[in-house]
């Protein structure tokens, strides 16, 4: 299994690296679509929606997302970064209120119109997340990306040497708080390789302290990203979200800790620009 999960990493971060470096903004657009659509039809059978209500959901977030592409081509400058900024807003109190409060009472959410918004917020800040970080630049989105990817394969082999204390065994019970002290500290190095490779970061020294912070904060939002979609499978009574991806399961299996990251990396990206 742990042969089949790196062999699958491997293809795919070659892909990826290719299509962010590589192609066109309109080709880039497209695979978001893709996304989209791909986590649109696995979140219908984690959130049970009926066949006809499956469609629904499907179609409404593929137009959803060609209708946020649409209007990012109709807006520029400062007007662009307000509208932006305006969209992320819900998407980080969902983050950072909601689901913290949905997982601690174990909210057991049955309506289909509930989990169908519910996707919604998942899915499509992601996909803009995705097109505005790589606007900004290539390398922002991969930097971003990547302190999660290291976050989560450092969480994983620390739990499986050394995982003893649950993290939340209602929900994920192969987690461990000796998987989260890995994961902060695969990303301090991380952070600590990237500030010394980086020249701008050797000019502003009291910014380092800073991000070796933000970046553990940022750990958090990962693993509140990946125990929410694992609350969401345990309750559907579904393993994987699908099987996409040999070893990983399906594609929400891989971007669970992303979904919660972007939008809100974005967005402090985007207040910046105004401050």
């Amino acid at each position: 299994m742990l042969k089949q999960r790196v062999l699958t990493a491997i293809v795919l971060l070659a892909l990826f690296l290719s299509a962010l470096f590589w192609l066109p903004e309109s080709a880039w657009q497209g695979l978001l679509l893709l996304m989209v659509a791909q986590g649109a039809t696995e979140w219908t059978r984690m959130a049970q929606l009926s066949p006809q209500q499956g469609r629904l959901f499907w179609w409404l977030s593929v137009l959803g997302t060609l209708g946020l592409f649409l209007l990012d081509s109709q807006l520029q400058g400062e007007t662009q970064v307000f509208v932006h900024l305006a969209l992320y807003v819900l998407p980080a109190i969902f983050w950072l209120m909601v689901v913290p409060t949905w997982m601690m009472i174990g909210w057991k959410v049955r309506h289909p119109l509930l989990m169908m918004f519910t996707g919604w917020l998942v899915l499509l800040p992601t996909a803009l997340a995705m097109q505005d970080l790589r606007a900004e630049s290539p390398k922002a989105l991969l930097f971003v990306m990547a302190l999660v990817w290291i976050a989560d394969s450092a969480a994983y082999f620390t739990g499986r040497k050394f995982g003893r204390n649950k993290l939340a065994p209602s929900i994920s019970p192969g987690k461990t708080w000796e998987g989260v002290g890995g994961a902060m500290l695969g990303v301090t190095v991380y952070v600590v390789c990237i500030s010394l490779a980086t020249p701008a970061f050797g000019s502003y020294p009291p910014l380092f302290p800073g991000l070796i912070l933000a970046s553990w904060w940022w750990v958090g939002l990962a693993v509140m990203g990946d125990l929410f979609e694992s609350l969401i499978k345990r309750q559907a009574g579904v393993k994987d979200s699908g099987a996409l991806l040999p070893g990983h399961g399906g594609l929400l299996d891989r971007i669970d800790a992303l979904t919660s990251t972007l939008p809100l990396a974005a967005m402090a990206i985007l207040m910046q620009k105004l401050g």
